[in-house]
């Protein structure tokens, strides 16, 4: 399968020549890029990536910004940050905006590969550091029992959650549990339903912080 990307950096540079990088790849299909967040939310909407490999600090309108309003429109396009600040503010603003993936600039391309990868098939991925850092920040004050955690959720929908909060993709959670992806996908729209989370990430955050997806 091609993955179709969109690069988003306010660096000709490094844009230009990470386009190209992503480009000589054979599974992934690089359909522009853009120098800014207003760019990157007028060419979403016309290119419809698969993907967008999203920086954060830019001129106009920066990566969260952006990323918020793509995925209001297209909610199924996922984004990876690829950026230099390591602050947890920005981390958690990205994921609250909807990114999927979170990446420092100076990762490794195949690790940026993969990251692509894993978030198109619905998956979240960070990098080593700060998937160390997110587990710290959300480690559980005190002990929970699965009765006392999330109790308006079903045994099942819970099991679902846990996954989720994992880091697993719908398509490996219905494997994992011998489910349809369709049911998972019900699932996952009535555990954020009950959570009242505004999307999969602040899903994956208050599941976290609940001690699930250890």
């Amino acid at each position: 399968m091609t993955i179709s990307v969109l690069v988003v950096d306010d660096h000709p540079v490094f844009r230009e020549g990470f386009a190209a990088l992503l480009g000589s790849i054979d599974e992934i299909d690089v359909l522009g890029t853009a120098a800014n967040g207003a760019e990157a939310v007028a060419q979403a909407r016309r290119e419809t990536p698969d993907v967008i490999v999203m920086d954060v600090s830019m001129p106009e309108m920066d990566g969260i910004e952006a990323t918020r309003r793509i995925l209001a429109d297209r909610p199924e396009t996922g984004v990876v940050v690829l950026t230099m600040s390591e602050e947890d503010g920005t981390i958690f603003d990205a994921l609250r905006a909807g990114a999927r993936g979170y990446l420092l600039k100076g990762a490794e391309p195949d690790e940026v590969v993969r990251a692509i990868t894993t978030v198109a098939g619905g998956g979240v991925v960070f990098g080593a550091v700060l998937a160390a850092r997110i587990a710290d920040f959300l480690a559980p004050r005190g002990p929970a029992t699965s009765g006392e955690t999330f109790p308006t959720l079903t045994a099942r929908e819970r099991e679902v959650l846990d996954l989720v909060a994992a880091g697993l993709s719908n398509a490996q959670i219905a494997a994992r549990l011998f489910l349809s992806q369709k049911t998972v996908r019900n699932h996952v729209y009535a555990v954020m339903g009950k959570l009242q989370a505004a999307d999969r990430a602040e899903a994956i955050i208050r599941a976290r912080d609940a001690g699930l997806g250890r």
